[in-house]
């Protein structure tokens, strides 16, 4: 059974080393002390939103969300920095669900959407645009909150 949990200070246990394993894909030495710092500041000071994902209470993946600003539109949104599922879990819908309580919560909060920021060769690029996110000149991928 799959379950998303919007991550508290509780959750660093399980979430530091998921950040960790998302930090050493993008090529960053391990550092599972500096990846509890730097996640229990993120939920301390609220500047950030963090889903975990539990298969069978096991934690199996993350994201996490930084809030923006468009000017040109005036409205909110979020910045989709983070999206990381253990290889051992991947190919099973985590991710999706994933960007699905993302997506959710822009709708529930009235955000524009979902900007996502990732290399331009990572191998998520099918599933963001089978997820409606779409091309954008300035951005990776923008999926706009209808």
């Amino acid at each position: 059974m799959l379950t998303i949990t919007h991550a508290t200070t509780t959750h660093l246990h399980d979430l530091t080393p998921l950040f960790d394993g998302y930090r050493s894909f993008y090529r960053q030495a391990s550092d599972l002390d500096g990846a509890k710092i730097f996640l229990q500041e993120r939920l301390a000071k609220k500047d950030a939103v963090i889903f975990i994902a539990y298969k069978n209470e096991t934690p199996v993946g993350f994201t996490q969300l930084y809030p923006l600003f468009s000017s040109v539109s005036m409205q909110p949104m979020y910045l989709l920095n983070d999206l990381y599922i253990h290889p051992d879990y991947r190919s099973q819908g985590i991710g999706e669900a994933l960007i699905n309580k993302a997506k959710a919560l822009c709708k529930t909060e009235g955000q524009k959407g979902l900007a996502i920021q990732t290399e331009s060769d990572n191998r998520a690029q099918h599933l963001y645009q089978r997820l409606g996110f779409e091309p954008d000149g300035d951005l990776h991928f923008f999926w706009i909150c209808a």
